[in-house]
C-alpha cells in the first residue's frame, strides 16, 4: 500500500507540531529567567555523555569531566543572551526524547547513551547537509574542546608549557 502525497505532508505537519509543543513545554517547566542559560536534567546528561566522546583520545583514563564541564556552562554565560538562548534551544532539542531520537538516533535516555552511538551522531552531524546541524555541532565541538584545553591540567598532555611568564 502506496503513501499518498497528501498523507505523507500531514504526518509530517503533525509531527512538526508534536516537537514544537514539546519543546514549549521544556521551556514552560524551566525555573530560569527568560535568557539566562541553565543546564538541568536531561539537557546535562546530554552534555554529559557529549563531552567524552568529543574528548576521546584527549580525556586521560579516570580522568573528571566535572571540571570540563563546569567550564562548559561558565563558557555559555559569557556568552550574549541571544546566544545562550540559542545553546539553551540546542541542549532543550537533545534532552527532547522524540527529537533526540530522531535527529541523534540515541533511542535510550543520555546517561545510558554508549560513547559509540554517541560519536556516530556527532560525527553524522559533522558532515551532514544542513547547515543548522554542522553549525550545532561545532557549537558542542568547540565549547568542550575549549572548556578542555583552557584547564591548566590538560595541558601537559599536549606539550604546552602555558602562558609565558612575560604576560602573566
Amino acid at each position: 500500500m502506496g503513501t499518498s502525497r497528501r498523507t505523507f505532508l500531514k504526518a509530517g505537519g503533525i509531527g512538526a507540531l508534536a516537537l514544537a509543543a514539546g519543546g514549549a513545554l521544556y521551556r514552560l517547566r524551566q525555573d530560569a529567567a527568560p535568557h539566562r542559560f541553565t543546564l538541568d536534567g536531561e539537557a546535562g546528561a546530554a552534555l554529559q555523555a557529549i563531552a567524552p566522546a568529543i574528548l576521546l583520545g584527549a580525556l586521560p583514563p579516570g580522568a573528571a569531566l566535572e571540571p570540563t564541564i563546569d567550564a562548559v556552562r561558565a563558557a555559555i554565560l559569557g556568552l550574549p543572551p541571544a546566544t545562550q538562548k540559542e545553546v539553551q534551544d540546542l541542549f532543550g532539542l537533545l534532552a527532547l526524547a522524540p527529537a533526540r531520537r530522531l535527529l541523534t538516533g540515541v533511542s535510550g535516555g543520555w546517561e545510558g547513551a554508549r560513547i559509540e552511538e554517541v560519536s556516530a551522531f556527532l560525527q553524522d552531524w559533522r558532515l551532514h547537509r544542513l547547515g543548522l546541524l554542522r553549525s550545532a555541532y561545532h557549537a558542542l565541538h568547540d565549547l568542550v574542546l575549549g572548556a578542555w584545553y583552557a584547564q591548566e591540567s590538560s595541558w601537559a598532555a599536549i606539550g604546552y608549557p602555558g602562558p609565558m611568564k612575560e604576560l602573566s
